[in-house]
């Protein structure tokens, strides 16, 4: 019997300590914004994780690593009327605006859920007063992050509308197509769904593009000149 429990103890204990976070990876398309004819890399990112009611917190320190560039993202919501931009914007996710006209083309991050006006996402304190997330860019080395201002709504589940059946969205970067942004570093929290269950920290990075598309990129660009 005592041998029937602890193994039992150990099922249990190995079922618990699989819910963990996998990997961020991102699913890029390429667009042309009608009003402009601007061609831009769309990239979203999601965090993957093997547990089926894992829920991201929130997310902060989000860095970027030597050689990144933080200030070319395109912007098309409310806060700059619609208009295609780098030098204007929000990240504010339920400030995209339309569906059809804006949300393809703009940049906005999130825990979790899909940019509308109901999305509970808020900046948290690190932007600063001086440094609202109603700017184009993300400024590097103040450590910014996002929250969920509304749970146990479970817009950050896996599952859940604007999220995947293993992942949770964390945000849209929209560039100009066929630009590298490098690479960024990000923190975020999460739990098991379940009320009262621990916290749990993650940090991982994320290439825009991913590595391997860039490799693909030169190896096009060298059959061109072979074919030249």
């Amino acid at each position: 019997m005592k041998n029937v429990i602890a193994l039992a103890l150990v099922a249990a204990a190995s079922t618990s300590a699989s819910a963990s976070f996998l990997e961020f990876y991102t699913q890029k398309t390429t667009v042309t914004e009608g009003a402009s004819g601007t061609a831009l890399d769309v990239y979203v990112l999601f965090a993957r994780f093997d547990g089926a009611t894992d829920t991201v917190l929130n997310a902060y320190n989000f860095t970027g690593l030597a050689g990144s560039t933080l200030n070319a993202f395109y912007h098309k919501d409310n806060e700059n009327s619609g208009t295609l931009s780098t030098s204007s914007g929000t990240w504010n996710p339920s400030q995209t605006g339309n569906i059809t006209s804006n949300r393809p083309f703009d940049s906005y991050v999130t825990i979790g859920g899909l940019p509308t006006g109901v999305n509970t996402t808020n900046a948290d304190p690190s932007w600063g007063a001086a440094l609202s997330w109603n700017r184009p860019d993300i400024p590097n080395g103040v450590n910014a992050g996002w929250f969920n201002s509304n749970p146990p709504n479970f817009q950050g589940r896996v599952g859940q509308t604007g999220n995947t059946a293993d992942s949770v969205r964390l945000g849209q970067f929209v560039v100009l197509s066929g630009f590298d942004a490098g690479t960024i570093s990000l923190k975020f929290a999460y739990n098991n769904g379940v009320a009262g269950s621990p916290v749990q920290f993650a940090e991982s990075t994320f290439s825009l593009p991913a590595p391997g598309a860039i490799a693909l990129l030169g190896l096009a660009g060298l059959a061109g000149r072979r074919r030249r």
